[in-house]
């Protein structure tokens, strides 16, 4: 199996923990060493056949980047760049963080931001998360009633929610960091299928 590119946004440093856990979890025979989404272009993620893809939400649902208030530039300023670019044939699998409780109406947000852009451009996405055990409304993330990728707190609303669940991986850092390795241990393994 080629080895699985680990590509994250991040200001505080919490969605490059989580990712350099997802790296240590699948371990160097699987997991490429994961890249700041600042450092990397289209070609780097490209070369993989698989992608993880992480991203905090900022304020009320944004990607982090310079007009979010983000030190450097982020997934904001590097979405631009997948225009016409084609990712058929590569899957994409997607973790998000965010507040539930500060930000109940917004959680995870940014997670359908990238899974909208990565399935137009043509990839599978893969690694879809179960809304139960988090309290929202709505969420951009949720489609068929899971998330797209993992999620990871409580809210309220959020766009990361589409036809019903997450697009992406959830998680909550402030509110449910308990819950953080229970669930990235059951997305991977639920990953792992989906590369067979």
């Amino acid at each position: 199996m080629a080895k699985v590119g680990i590509f994250f946004g991040t200001d505080t440093g919490n969605t490059r923990r989580i990712a350099k856990d997802i790296a240590t979890a699948l371990g160097s025979a699987i997991a490429a060493k994961p890249v700041n989404v600042r450092n990397a272009s289209v070609t780097d993620m490209l070369a993989y056949d698989t992608l993880i893809l992480g991203t905090p939400t900022y304020g009320e649902g944004l990607l982090p980047g310079l007009s979010t208030g983000n030190a450097t530039e982020s997934w904001e300023e590097f979405l631009p760049a997948l225009a016409g670019q084609d990712f058929s044939g590569k899957k994409v699998a997607i973790y998000g963080l965010g507040n539930q409780k500060s930000y109940p109406t917004e959680f995870v947000d940014a997670v359908f931001y990238l899974y909208e852009q990565f399935k137009h451009c043509g990839a599978t996405i893969i690694g879809e998360w179960a809304t139960e055990g988090y309290h929202f409304k709505a969420s951009k993330a949720v489609v068929d009633g899971r998330f797209v990728g993992l999620a990871l707190d409580q809210f309220k609303a959020s766009k990361a929610v589409v036809d019903g669940q997450f697009v992406g991986l959830a998680l909550d850092q402030e509110n449910q960091k308990d819950l953080t390795p229970g669930r990235l241990d059951t997305w991977l393994k639920m990953l792992a299928e989906a590369w067979d």
